[in-house]
């Protein structure tokens, strides 16, 4: 355990108070839903994806924030990248089994959106 991490017992079992800053599950947190994290999940949950694909798949996003976002969310489990080893190097991404699971409800959170958007358009 950290020093100046912040847990509660409950049930037997021990869980994060993530409202506190030592918290360490905060910083993955804020990796998931900063402004780009969510869409990377997002854009990975159909295939993997090489970098150049992510960058045309997330408009908007620069080469150096989506490299800062890949890299927080390959530490944090989130995302596999493999390299394959050719010039220029081939850099492609995936899903872990853990960033399919935390990805899915954002998947679902966007769906429900977007549908109640073209509702919305419909009407």
């Amino acid at each position: 355990m950290a020093v100046g991490t912040r847990f509660t017992r409950s049930e037997s079992t021990e869980r994060y108070e993530v409202f506190h800053t030592d918290c360490p599950a905060r910083e993955m947190v804020d990796h998931v839903t900063s402004r780009w994290g969510i869409w990377v999940l997002i854009s990975l949950q159909t295939n993997d994806l090489r970098f150049f694909e992510l960058r045309e798949s997330i408009r908007g996003i620069s080469e150096k924030m989506l490299s800062q976002t890949l890299r927080g969310l390959v530490e944090d489990g989130l995302i596999w990248r493999k390299v394959e080893p050719t010039t220029p190097p081939q850099v492609t991404y995936g899903l872990t089994e853990f960033g399919r699971d935390v990805g899915e409800p954002l998947a679902d959170l966007f769906g429900r959106i977007t549908s109640r958007l073209s509702a919305d358009l419909l009407s």
